[in-house]
């Protein structure tokens, strides 16, 4: 039985997932849903810490490896799908969720750290995006998901690279959709809400607490919640879901 009760092992045989920003938060929790769905998992993140969430799917019983990806560079992007196709033969999914922040207000950031964040949220999708359409459309599509954020609705005080990226990253998903749906490919996106991860546990406590008060349902989300509207987005299930933004965010954005 997966994390949602009900036995969805075998749902995903066959297939191959790709899940970048993979060694923790989100993308982990995404890598081992997928996997005990039973798809075989290329597990990608910025170093090697990425092999402990495939040892975990190994171990577990499921198909696993791991690569080493920078996303803000196109070869390495590049390379990583091409390990995918050389380990499991084919690409069926793929969640783009490598993703960093900045904290500052506009005119205090310094343009570094502006490039940074966009280098890897929104190049970084697209880098993914560019070399995993043509490995899909060679097996007659699949399904890829990108991770958004509530951001990408709204501004945030302190949070204009990050909410600039996210706002890219929504575009970028909805053009990418409308020019491959007829082709067999759905590109749709995540928009968590406020997720315990290592980017919330680094946030100010003050802040917050704010945040998830504003929540429909008062708490903090968890990974593995997201991680099933992934594979949700992923499935059949969602045959006719293209080109959205799906918020998973407690009621944050309708609050």
């Amino acid at each position: 039985m997966n994390s949602a009760g009900r036995d969805r092992s075998a749902e995903f045989a066959g297939r191959v997932a790709l899940v970048t920003g993979a060694a923790g938060g989100i993308g982990r929790a995404s890598a081992l849903e997928l996997a005990a769905r039973g798809a075989a998992v290329m597990v990608g993140d910025i170093d090697e810490r990425g092999e402990a969430t495939a040892r975990e799917i190994r171990e577990a019983g499921g198909l696993a490896a791991s690569v080493v990806v920078d996303v803000g560079d196109a070869e390495s992007v590049h390379a990583m799908v091409d390990a995918t196709i050389a380990e499991f033969g084919r690409l069926d999914f793929a969640h783009n969720n490598a993703g960093v922040s900045a904290i500052g207000r506009t005119a205090d950031l310094e343009p570094e750290q502006f490039e940074r964040v966009i280098r890897v949220n929104l190049l970084g999708v697209f880098h993914c995006i560019k070399y995993e359409i043509p490995r899909m459309l060679e097996v007659g599509g699949g399904a890829i998901v990108n991770t958004a954020s509530m951001w990408a609705f709204t501004g945030s005080a302190g949070k204009s690279a990050y909410a600039a990226s996210k706002h890219g990253v929504a575009g970028l998903t909805r053009t990418a959709a409308v020019e491959y749906g007829a082709e067999g490919l759905r590109i749709n996106a995540v928009a968590p809400g406020p997720i315990e991860t290592a980017m919330t546990r680094a946030a100010p406590d003050d802040l917050m607490a704010r945040i998830v008060e504003h929540t429909a349902v008062k708490r903090i989300g968890a990974p593995e919640e997201i991680a099933r509207a992934v594979a949700w987005l992923c499935s059949d299930e969602s045959s006719y879901v293209n080109g959205t933004v799906m918020p998973v965010d407690g009621g944050w954005l309708a609050s």
